[in-house]
């Protein structure tokens, strides 16, 4: 019988890189609804938590936003958000400083929607529940 490897260690949180962390840290923590857990003292990093789950918000300078769905700068991650009813979804993200992104590829089952540094997210009813 073949054993599995022992992992060498858990994932610690998601980091996204842009301009202005804390801002966007308040963004996804309204979004998602999580609180600030650390500052770095200069504001280059600031992570938010749910409890379980560690995203955090990287100064990049100089921040290029990626292009989506395709282009010069693509996406290299992107987060899905769980959500019971997309359009009531897609007004509280706009309201929180989200854009739909122009190209929609199946509007029923995801919305694509840009971050304020401009990072592709999906709110998605697949999962929800």
């Amino acid at each position: 019988m073949t054993s599995e490897p022992l992992p060498v260690g858990r994932l610690g949180a998601t980091s996204i890189d842009c301009p202005d962390p804390a801002e966007l840290a308040d963004f996804y923590g309204a979004l998602l609804g999580m609180r600030r857990l650390v500052e770095t003292p200069d504001g280059g990093v600031v992570a938010i938590t749910d409890g379980a789950a560690i995203l955090a918000m990287m100064r990049v300078d100089p921040y290029v936003a990626p292009t989506w769905p395709a282009g010069a700068r693509p996406q290299q991650m992107h987060l899905d958000v769980s959500v019971d009813d997309l359009d009531r979804a897609v007004d509280a993200a706009e309201h929180l400083g989200a854009r739909q992104a122009a190209e929609q590829a199946q509007p029923s089952l995801w919305r694509v929607m840009l971050d304020p540094a401009g990072h592709p997210f999906c709110l998605t009813t697949v999962g929800a529940g």
